[in-house]
């Protein structure tokens, strides 16, 4: 391709249209409105120029050969054939020469493979914007999102397409591909502690299920005990790395996070796999004397889990505090009756010897026992108080929160909980909105990648998925 033939051809498109288009306007006194419709202009002229001189380009590249060796296969000129391709400057229309074996078969497009074209209709760039803001909007929002501020335009349909393509190559790609993107990691040199959680949240499936909690009794409205929908949960994994804290007491600083994410799944084996994958990756990676902590809510799943998984035997156990906090409210209440200043009183003395005593699990347990044994209680009270004695029960050994803060160790699962929010339920979780299993996972997996500021990473090996070479007949 002579550069100095294209640069001087894209000048002239640019000229040219940019000229007619100017030819129209008053050109006397500078408004807003002069303004506005000579930026549209100067858009109008560069999406001509850029997909004029990409043409240009491109073309210059096609093969002129009456013969190509294509995979041991000897393949001839049969015609040219244009396609529409949607690129960064707009739609384009490029005539490419097909060929084809003498015993047929399907017909080889050289100038496609050698752009990494074959079987697309978008290119790269644009097939990334559009995945990228599907990522973090619906593909309806997609398109009106890019109509403002691209100038390219795909259809919902074509989006739909880019979204359902990527995720089969997802699907079939696996474990591999983030085993591949994982050694791109940055992680930060400064890393003092090393905390893992895990976490779930409520995600409607486009699948029958069995209804939850009572159902609704209305007169000519007989009640199903199905429905066509359900919620179930999906998992979420995050690895959060955190610096030495500033001064005695402190909260340390949280340094960077990655997430894993899986859709509702019997037992969240996939999940699991990919949770312990990435702690390995990591564990190999930073020193022996980051500190390890496994910190999630009281769920009993997740704790027995971590039991039997020896991936966690070294790491120090913590249920977060403020999922505590909420048991010690509920507990207060059950004392003292919701509302009242005894209840206010007892959860404010035992929320601050959890955060300044070792000990403080257990003296919340023995305040808890010294009613019981003192008080008389209805047995609907009774059971209130024994459920949330049962928990701190449980837990008291997950519950050293003055000992954390004094080693600067975080207390919270924050970082796990907003992902539930943000990485789940602000995408998937929107009104009226349910999702088929490979639906709801291409999204969860694009927006993994982007929360773990991983995008960059993951791109670079999408775009290693072509063949790129052809041999000429002999």
């Amino acid at each position: 391709m002579h550069l100095t033939r294209l640069i001087e051809t894209a000048t002239d498109e640019f000229k040219q249209k940019l000229t007619t288009y100017c030819e129209k306007m008053e050109l006397d006194r500078l408004t807003p409105s002069l303004a506005e419709a000579m930026s549209q202009g100067l858009q109008q002229a560069l999406s001509a120029t850029g997909v004029m001189a990409l043409r240009t380009f491109l073309e210059s590249y096609e093969s002129r050969a009456d013969t190509l060796e294509v995979g041991g296969r000897v393949c001839r000129y049969k015609q040219s054939s244009p396609k529409r391709y949607i690129t960064p400057f707009g739609p384009m229309v490029l005539s490419r020469r097909l060929y084809q074996a003498d015993q047929g078969g399907l017909a080889f497009v050289p100038l496609d493979r050698q752009w990494g074209m074959e079987g697309e209709f978008a290119t790269v760039e644009v097939r990334e914007s559009v995945l990228f803001s599907c990522a973090l909007v619906t593909p309806a929002e997609t398109v009106q999102l890019l109509e403002k501020s691209a100038l390219f335009q795909p259809s919902a349909t074509a989006i739909q397409h880019i979204l359902e393509e990527t995720g089969v190559w997802l699907e079939c790609e696996g474990e591999d591909l983030n085993a591949a993107i994982r050694p791109e990691d940055a992680l930060p040199e400064e890393t003092h502690v090393l905390v893992t959680s895990l976490d779930g949240v409520q995600v409607r499936l486009d699948e029958a299920g069995v209804k939850q909690g009572r159902p609704v009794e209305r007169p000519g409205h007989p009640t199903a005990a199905e429905t066509p929908t359900c919620f179930k949960r999906a998992m979420v994994g995050s690895l959060s790395f955190y610096g030495a804290p500033l001064e005695e007491g402190a909260p340390p600083e949280r340094l960077a996070t990655r997430y894993v994410a899986e859709m509702p799944e019997e037992k969240a084996v996939t999940l699991k796999a990919r949770f312990e994958a990435e702690i390995r990756h990591v564990e190999a990676r930073l020193p022996p004397s980051v500190k390890k902590v496994l910190l999630c809510d009281g769920e009993r799943s997740l704790w027995t889990y971590a039991e039997e998984t020896p991936l966690f035997a070294p790491y120090r156990r913590l249920v977060d505090f403020y999922h505590t906090c909420e048991h010690l409210a509920d507990a207060a209440e059950a004392l003292w009756g919701a509302g009242s200043p005894q209840a206010t009183q007892w959860y404010e003395a035992y929320r601050h010897q959890l955060l300044q005593e070792d000990k403080g699990a257990q003296h919340v347990l023995s305040s808890i026992d010294y009613y019981l044994r003192t008080r008389r209680w209805s047995k609907t009270r009774r059971q209130a108080v024994d459920t949330q004695r049962t928990f701190f029960q449980r837990n008291k050994e997950r519950m050293s929160y003055a000992a954390f803060r004094r080693q600067g160790l975080p207390i919270g699962s924050g970082p796990v909980e907003a992902a539930c929010k943000t990485l789940v339920k602000t995408r998937l979780g929107r009104s009226g909105m349910r999702w088929s299993w490979p639906g709801g996972q291409r999204i969860l997996q694009l927006r993994t990648y982007l929360k773990s500021d991983r995008w960059d990473a993951f791109w670079k090996q999408y775009k290693r998925r072509w063949p790129t070479h052809y041999e000429l007949a002999a």
